[in-house]
């Protein structure tokens, strides 16, 4: 495609939105329903974990009901199609939910966590977790109780994975960012990191990002519609 071999893409909530998972900023989303202070932060954790708890039980849960759309499966067919080449297409992801794993994606880097995980923050495990957690649930590692979290990035915690993202985006030769918004740091910095690197930048969203000005070539719509056609065409260049 154009000699393109070491692809980076982005993706947000928009390329979820397409299965029915709930986005947090637009109107009706996730934020105009809870005070994030109280369910994504420390202190909220801290000082209600029952809440918390409640909080992404019920995301998990909604979570199962939902499938990957043509979006993720396009992706996931790109990512092995360019690894048979000698290529790699990586992932990153701002989403928490399993969509891009489902759909066929095996390339994946989450910053900001995964909902289908839980972590002791005494000793430290990361296991995979889809039934309901609560506060008094025993770790399965070290057996401490009143120890375990959803392995979940919130407000004011550094986001995962970010030397290897930076790694990522450095050796690319394409950025792409996916249903995203523009306005959420540091991942709304990656499309001016690429462009200072020389690479070539493509954002496919419902609607302008924040930052689309930024971007060498732009696609709007939604993503189970634009994405898979973008990778269409792409690589049959």
């Amino acid at each position: 495609m154009s000699g393109f071999k070491k692809i980076v893409v982005l993706t947000g909530a928009g390329i979820s939105a397409d299965s029915g998972v709930p986005t947090f900023r637009h109107a009706g989303g996730i934020w105009a329903k809870y005070d994030y202070r109280d369910v994504a932060t420390p202190e909220g954790f801290a000082a209600n974990p029952a809440l918390v708890h409640e909080f992404y039980n019920l995301r998990r849960a909604g979570m199962v009901s939902v499938e990957p759309n043509a979006a993720h499966v396009a992706l996931a067919w790109m990512e092995a199609a360019l690894a048979d080449s000698g290529g790699e297409l990586t992932v990153v992801t701002q989403n928490v939910d399993d969509l891009h794993e489902r759909g066929g994606g095996r390339n994946l880097l989450h910053m900001h966590g995964e909902l289908a995980k839980i972590r002791c923050t005494k000793c430290g495990m990361v296991s995979g977790w889809l039934e309901d957690l609560f506060v008094d649930t025993v770790c399965p590692a070290c057996s401490a109780t009143r120890a375990l979290r959803p392995h979940i990035v919130w407000f004011g915690e550094m986001p995962m994975l970010m030397d290897e993202i930076t790694q990522k985006i450095a050796a690319a030769d394409l950025f792409v960012s996916i249903g995203t918004s523009g306005s959420v740091y540091p991942a709304a910095g990656f499309v001016a990191e690429a462009k200072a690197l020389g690479i070539r930048c493509i954002e496919i969203n419902l609607e302008p990002s924040d930052t689309a000005g930024l971007f060498d070539e732009t696609h709007y719509g939604p993503a189970a519609e634009i994405v898979p056609a973008w990778v269409k065409e792409a690589m049959m260049t």
